[in-house]
């Protein structure tokens, strides 16, 4: 009999020794998740962040169109899983330099001041077509010598970039999402909360620029997105003499 209770007395230990160490590891492993996720978007607990938000184009007020305001709801839940904070801004109220807090901008150069000012400065081997009028190269990235057209609807192009733009080591980092439209924008926000692990396993805390492709948007929303190229050293090289003047009449 003592022998009985000796050994239920040590299977209860055993269990709850297990038990104990389970829990310990996986503790662990989410605090490092945690870490490298919060390291990758430069949100350490408790920070600061900005959600730099568009005009509808051609609009006066701040009307954030529908897609983008679910790009910040996306957004928004990426700095709350990194126990962050975020406060959203109009693009031309975010007078201010980059590096001190982490910083989200979505929308195009045509309807975000802010966008047109971070592709002038860091991404000067970027151009955007910002033409009022229709034609065929409305809305069109041209991105070294190679130009991407908008067929709305079919194939829709976004820039989704990482920035630190060689500052100090502790600098907070910059997100573009600069899309054609508005749903692309979403789409890129929603293609960053799904691979942010494998993107900062492969570009760690540096800088990258990704050409993304929104599919057949009219049918499956934002949610078919294919990575068409990694354009971190064009976007990053200015374009020529010859490419900028061609392309005098589109944002910086």
């Amino acid at each position: 009999m003592n022998d009985d209770v000796r050994n239920i007395a040590l299977g209860v230990i055993a269990a709850g020794l297990s038990a104990a160490l389970g829990w310990l590891a996986r503790t662990y492993l989410w605090k490092r998740r945690l870490r490298r996720k919060q390291a990758f978007f430069g949100l350490p607990d408790n920070s600061e962040s900005l959600l730099v938000v568009n005009r509808e184009a051609g609009g006066t007020e701040l009307t954030v169109m529908r897609h983008d305001v679910f790009a910040l709801l996306e957004l928004a839940a990426l700095i709350k899983d990194c126990n962050a904070h975020a406060q959203v801004v109009a693009h031309d109220a975010a007078q201010q330099g980059f590096g001190e807090r982490t910083e989200f901008c979505v929308g195009g150069p045509a309807s975000n001041r802010r966008m047109a000012a971070h592709l002038h400065s860091l991404l000067p081997g970027i151009r955007v077509n910002v033409d009022a009028e229709p034609g065929p190269d409305r809305g069109a990235f041209q991105i070294g010598s190679e130009r991407y057209r908008l067929e709305p609807g079919k194939g829709e192009y976004v820039l989704l970039a990482r920035l630190t733009a060689g500052q100090r080591r502790e600098a907070r980092p910059v997100f573009l999402f600069c899309g054609q439209r508005a749903i692309t924008n979403q789409a890129a926000s929603r293609y960053l909360a799904r691979n942010h692990e494998r993107l900062a396993r492969k570009h760690g805390n540096n800088s990258f620029v990704l050409l993304l492709k929104v599919v057949n948007s009219q049918a499956y929303g934002p949610d078919v997105v294919e990575l068409v190229a990694d354009v971190t050293r064009a976007a990053e090289t200015a374009l020529p003499t010859t490419a900028v003047a061609r392309n005098s009449h589109r944002a910086s």
